[in-house]
């Protein structure tokens, strides 16, 4: 089972939108998938028309043994979410309460081990005990950077945190969202991103009203626009992924 993180400090980046098309690409491939909403505001549920409740919160959640108690099913085929709740704008303080406080969620992720292919967490916009969780359990990290100076430097800040934890093994993949070529600030951004940035993804999403049509049909573009541009990038972006995980998107 393979673990990939969507993740930045700065909120507003497309990070929600990119989880939850990658994670359909995933499971289009004949993948099982999981996706963890664990932002409070619970947009990934949303997109998936699932009620954001997790019965008994964030205690609850984590004490459960069995995967049948939190998996919720979308009517896709293979992609599952275990939806967000209210109370885990709580959760740093719950993980704090526990012994090992940075190794809980991957503790409690091992319950999945033999029910899923590949778990996509969709990570909150701030750095905390609940990023530390996910840095430590991940496989990867996607990084979605808007080609912006501000972003720019978010990600430095997560590279500084990643190389100053060298017992660390996740990687980082960032990849360039929201772009607007019409901008010469994005263009000047991606030019240098591309000879400065290790690990880096090809694929960059733009900014297309499509993608914000996700909220208005509660799905992802591939579903309800499969022959969109943002419906092939995405999927485009997917097997990037894969093939850099070895894991076979066909």
């Amino acid at each position: 089972m393979k673990i990939v993180a969507l993740y930045n400090i700065k909120g507003g980046v497309g990070k929600t939108a990119a989880c939850v098309n990658l994670a359909y690409s995933c499971a289009a491939c004949g993948k099982r998938t999981l996706i963890w909403d664990l932002d409070s505001q619970g947009a990934t549920s949303y997109y998936f028309n699932i009620d954001s409740e997790i019965k008994g919160g964030t205690k609850k959640l984590f004490k459960s043994k069995e995967a049948g108690e939190l998996v919720r099913n979308t009517d896709i085929e293979h992609l599952d979410v275990i939806p967000a709740d209210s109370s885990y704008r709580h959760m740093d303080l719950y993980l704090d309460s526990n012994r090992k406080p940075k190794k809980q969620m991957q503790d409690f992720l091992e319950i999945f081990q033999n029910d899923y292919d590949v778990v996509f967490l969709d990570c909150p916009p701030s750095f905390s005990l609940v990023s530390e969780n996910v840095f430590k359990c991940a496989d990867v990290m996607l990084v979605p950077l808007i080609p912006t100076t501000l972003s720019m430097r978010t990600f430095e800040q997560i590279t500084e945190y990643v190389n100053a934890h060298k017992k660390l093994s996740l990687k980082l993949f960032p990849f360039f969202s929201m772009v607007d070529r019409r901008k010469k600030l994005h263009i000047d951004t991606i030019s240098t991103g591309q000879q400065e940035i290790d690990g880096l993804l090809r694929t960059a999403i733009p900014y297309l009203s499509v993608i914000e049509s996700m909220g208005v049909h509660q799905a992802p573009v591939g579903k309800f626009a499969p022959h969109s541009q943002a419906a092939e990038l995405f999927e485009q972006l997917w097997i990037e992924v894969s093939l850099r995980l070895k894991i076979n998107a066909a």
